[in-house]
């Protein structure tokens, strides 16, 4: 048996133990998250294959066996879903813009001298495979934020049905607003950590300080990180109006059968 089933087995015995029956549902979409990226990875391989709107069918699958299959089918994921698409359509542009201005497509300087003996004529865009890393960094943190605003709302309304949309929106905001401290430094060192070994491999080398700020590999990840981050903010906006909307305009009872 491999370390990595050893590490595997030891995840899915502690989630089942723990978190019980929803600890075991978490473990098979992580499973079909990981099948589903790595038929995306395959499908990307194909010249004729646009790796963006690969991409964007495997976030809307990710996003939403994530929120169903882990949360439910009711009113509130759906209104989670619904934000997290309408989020990832402007995101999507933004990446794509910004990833055209910096030139961060394509490998470093670092990436190319261990890649040297191999020939890097395959016919694959990687303007357009860094734009569609940076949304599959991104969905996940979009889903988790848009479901922990979404909830908490519709608890708010089921206790006292008589707010109005503004206040059930200012209070979506407040809550948002408490996750994104937690969550944008979730994304900082979850990218920065996977490139600490290579920052130091840079300052040992006696790079100096604007060199490391230039390298490309260390500018995808600035980029990577920034773009994130706007998505985990943009989301919060976008699913607090949703909510409200969505609780203020149907009948009170019958959101209370919803949850």
């Amino acid at each position: 048996m491999t370390t990595i089933s050893v590490l595997m087995l030891i995840l899915f015995m502690l989630m089942s133990l723990i978190g019980g029956k929803k600890g075991l549902t978490s473990f098979t979409v992580m499973l079909i998250h990981v099948t589903v990226i790595i038929t995306a990875v395959l499908i990307m391989t194909d010249p004729g294959a646009s790796p963006i709107i690969i991409t964007l069918i495997a976030s809307v699958i990710i996003s939403y066996v994530t929120l169903y299959l882990i949360n439910g089918k009711n009113k509130k994921t759906q209104t989670a879903f619904l934000a997290t698409m309408l989020t990832m359509v402007v995101l999507v542009g933004l990446i794509h813009l910004f990833v055209q201005v910096t030139n961060v497509g394509g490998f470093s300087t670092e990436e190319v001298e261990e890649l040297s003996i191999y020939s890097f004529y395959f016919g694959v865009n990687f303007t357009e495979v860094i734009t569609s890393v940076i949304i599959l960094s991104t969905i996940g943190a979009v889903t988790d934020e848009a479901i922990s605003v979404a909830s908490p709302m519709y608890e708010l309304f089921r206790h006292n049905p008589n707010q109005s949309r503004k206040e059930l929106f200012s209070s979506g905001m407040r809550v948002g607003i408490d996750l994104l401290a937690t969550s944008a430094n979730t994304l900082f060192f979850a990218f920065f950590g996977s490139y600490l070994a290579l920052l130091v491999r840079f300052f040992d080398m006696g790079y100096h300080l604007s060199e490391v700020l230039n390298a490309k590999v260390f500018v995808q990840e600035i980029v990577t990180i920034l773009l994130s981050g706007m998505g985990v903010l943009l989301i919060v906006p976008v699913t607090a109006y949703l909510t409200a909307y969505r609780l203020t305009a149907r009948d009170k009872s019958e959101v209370s059968h919803d949850i």
